[in-house]
């Protein structure tokens, strides 16, 4: 993975951390995915050790949760 992984849900929480995380990364650096929009990558995100969103993944695979906004549970619904 060349880029990060940007998980969130769509709530205030994750759209302001997106828009942090965008203007301090820049666009180019990271992939932003919105698992409350495309369910059908909930199980990657939680592949990769997502527990809650928003969710940092770096290209080495670390993941940073940040400023809890919902669990994977929650989204799944």
């Amino acid at each position: 993975m060349s880029k990060s992984i940007f998980y969130h849900a769509g709530c205030p929480v994750c759209v302001s951390a997106e828009q942090e995380i965008v203007q301090l990364m820049g666009s180019e650096a990271v992939y932003i995915v919105n698992i409350g929009e495309d369910r059908s990558r909930i199980n990657e995100a939680e592949g990769l050790g997502v527990k809650s969103v928003p969710a940092l993944v770096t290209p080495n695979g670390n993941v940073l949760h940040i400023n809890f906004g919902a669990s994977i549970e929650e989204v799944k619904g």
